[in-house]
């Protein structure tokens, strides 16, 4: 399973490590995704999915079902 956010799509990002000397490293940045079930009041179901902190924040604030069709999602 890919690290990726289901709803907002969040993903892995590449960047450099700089050491002291200045040597740079490419080192992945990987986002912060939690497995959570949420309930859908429209689908009278429970989800469960992989989404980013970020996204459960903004879920919490509109509800699920107003992300998704904000996101443009079905679910």
């Amino acid at each position: 399973m890919s690290r990726r956010c289901e709803l907002s799509g969040k993903g892995v990002l590449v960047g450099h490590k700089v050491s002291h000397s200045n040597i740079k490293t490419k080192t992945r940045r990987l986002p912060n995704l939690q497995s959570k079930r949420f309930w859908s009041p429209e689908k009278k179901r429970f989800f469960c999915m992989k989404v980013s902190t970020a996204a459960i924040r903004t879920i919490d604030k509109i509800g699920l079902d107003a992300y998704a069709k904000r996101a443009g999602i079905k679910l």
